[in-house]
């Protein structure tokens, strides 16, 4: 893996920006991280030269709009691609057993038969549990439950070349038993809802998220040597990565990431 391409980086309710998503990608193929609330995913894909037929394999992390809903478009536009002959292989999507059904639901509504009969034959829903292992591209990936307070929510580990490891812990406040497989991370990938300083104004606790200070802490705690963080608010967008970086680095010591939509992190 050498490359994580930036989809987007806000919440749910963020307008200067997209959702946070992202691909991993080895520059021959690539593998989609959710994919936000809308046909904004095909916007961000074109915009990072994301060819979408080079698009084998997918994950969701939960059902929230924000993550899901982006995904019906992705089965839309490579079900096309498909039909018209023009999509190497299959696109397997990896998803708890919950997010199956949500899927079905969604697509048995909004889609047309012809691309419906595809799931299955050609779009495989892959239902993943916890420390399930799975090959993506050549790569090991660990897929475990993040032990949501709010919607079953996963996240997954995956070992990179030359040994190094990346955790992807979705946008939920970090819990313990994921330890084993967050410690001592090359990459970590987590959620910043807003600054510690501004949690009165944004009440990120109250919507069951983590501040800067908060994931840098923790960054600290599992010996991460790179922290990205994401999922963020917008209204500070201009000044997001000085602000974000400032307050994180008196928390944490290591590199640390905050990234706008549409950037590439070479891993």
């Amino acid at each position: 893996m050498k490359k994580l391409i930036v989809l987007g980086t806000g919440h749910a309710a963020v307008t200067r920006c997209y959702n946070t998503c992202f691909a991993l990608t080895d520059e021959k193929e690539y593998v989609l991280v959710d994919a936000g609330g809308g046909n904004g995913i095909l916007t961000q894909l074109e915009k990072a030269d994301v060819p979408i037929h080079k698009i084998n394999h997918a994950f969701v992390s939960h059902r929230h709009t924000d993550h899901l809903l982006g995904m019906v478009w992705i089965i839309r536009i490579i079900g096309s691609l498909i039909l018209a002959g023009r999509y190497e292989g299959n696109l397997k999507i990896y998803c708890h057993d919950e997010l199956v059904e949500n899927i079905k639901s969604l697509t048995a509504i909004t889609l047309d038969k012809k691309l419906n009969d595809l799931i299955g034959e050609r779009i495989l829903l892959v239902t993943v549990s916890d420390g399930q292992q799975e090959d993506l591209m050549g790569y090991s990936f660990t897929f475990f439950d993040l032990n949501s307070q709010k919607a079953k929510q996963f996240g997954f580990t995956v070992n990179l070349d030359e040994g190094k490891k990346l955790t992807f812990l979705g946008d939920e406040p970090y819990h313990p038993l994921s330890e084993k497989y967050a410690k001592n991370s090359d990459w970590l990938l987590s959620e910043a809802f807003c600054l510690y300083e501004e949690r009165a104004i944004f009440k990120p606790y109250e919507k069951h998220h983590s501040t800067v200070k908060d994931s840098c802490e923790l960054a600290t705690q599992l010996n991460v040597k790179n922290l990205i963080l994401w999922h963020s608010e917008d209204k500070t967008l201009p000044k997001r990565k000085e602000l974000y970086s400032n307050e994180g680095k008196q928390y944490y010591k290591g590199t640390l990431l905050v990234p706008n939509d549409l950037e590439v992190i070479t891993l």
